[in-house]
C-alpha cells in the first residue's frame, strides 16, 4: 500500500452503499472510525502508527471483528491476526493519472 493511492476512498465507497454518505477522514490519528447504520455496523481502522498486532489488542482491536464490517488501511501491520477468511485488497497507483488505481483482490483462507 502507500499513501494517496485511494484507500480512503474506497471506504466512502463502502459506506455509501450502505447509506453512510457522511464525509469521512483517515482514522490515522484515532486508529478506527466508527459507523452505524441501521443494519450493520462499519469499522474503518488505519493501523499505520502502530508497530505491531501486539498493540492492537492492547487497544482492544480484536474486539471489532465480530461486531461488523472491518475495513483496514495498512493491514499488512496485522495480518497475523485478522480472522480468516478475509479479503485482502491491494491498491496501486499505475500512471500518471491521478484518477487511475489497480487494484489486487484475493480471499486469504
Amino acid at each position: 500500500m502507500s499513501f494517496g493511492s485511494g484507500k480512503t476512498k474506497f471506504v466512502q465507497g463502502v459506506l455509501k452503499h450502505f447509506g453512510l454518505e457522511n464525509e469521512i477522514s483517515s482514522p490515522t490519528f484515532t486508529i478506527v472510525n466508527e459507523y452505524n447504520s441501521e443494519n450493520i455496523n462499519i469499522y474503518h481502522f488505519d493501523v499505520y502508527r502502530l508497530a505491531d498486532s501486539d498493540e492492537f489488542y492492547a487497544m482492544g482491536g480484536e474486539e471489532y471483528f465480530s461486531n461488523g464490517i472491518c475495513l483496514i488501511e495498512w493491514g499488512e501491520i496485522i495480518e497475523d491476526i485478522l480472522p480468516k477468511p478475509y479479503t485482502k485488497i491491494i491498491f496501486k497507483k499505475i500512471s500518471d493519472n491521478p484518477n487511475v488505481r489497480e487494484l489486487n483482490i484475493e480471499t486469504i483462507n
